[in-house]
């Protein structure tokens, strides 16, 4: 299993990358947020390896959370890589995990390829998203968020709120972020 690369970019287009890995060439699928992000020298990507009766694919996220929410995606009945890698071009995971939250179908019908039937689907299995693994970009920011949701439900609020709330805030420590999302809990 294949679950990380690090490399030399010699090709890139919207839909994939051509990374050099010691003199070995890998062809990895990636989402339009990680296309946007990747230079054109070296790059590490995080991967997820999907094995087919036809083919071996790799799919390469710059950020662990992305490759999370992928993964995620797959283990849905009726949601196949495709259609994983449309969300993951289409919100970030601090995004979708608002979307899921919110339980809103039409945020979700906006990726394309997923219809009424598929929305629904995907908003009932990933009920109770856990939003923290998705709300930051690197590791810090995710434990700040954590521990920063975990005060809040503390005081009572309801995790969909809490979500709401922290996915609007800007600050990056802990004790910031409770203070910026107890504002903005006033006026949800």
């Amino acid at each position: 299993m294949i679950v990380g690369l690090r490399g030399d970019v010699i090709y890139k287009e919207p839909s994939f990358v051509h990374v050099e890995v010691q003199g070995v060439v890998y062809e990895v699928f990636i989402s339009l947020q990680s296309f946007s992000a990747i230079g054109s020298s070296a790059v590490k990507l995080f991967t997820s390896h999907v094995i087919r009766e036809d083919a071996q694919l790799l799919y390469g996220f710059l950020e662990l959370s992305e490759k999370k929410l992928f993964e995620r995606l797959l283990k849905i009945n009726g949601v196949g890589p495709k259609v994983a890698m449309a969300i993951c071009s289409t919100y970030t995971p601090a995004q979708f995990a608002v979307v899921v939250n919110n339980k809103d179908m039409n945020g979700v019908k906006k990726v394309p390829g997923i219809g009424p039937k598929s929305a629904g689907r995907i908003l009932v299995e990933l009920s109770g998203f856990d939003a923290q693994l998705a709300l930051s970009q690197n590791e810090d920011m995710d434990s700040s968020f954590a521990q920063a949701s975990e005060a809040l439900e503390s005081l009572g609020f309801k995790k969909e709120k809490i979500s709401k709330a922290l996915s609007q805030c800007s600050a990056d420590d802990t004790a910031s972020l409770v203070k910026e999302a107890l504002r903005l809990l006033k006026t949800i």
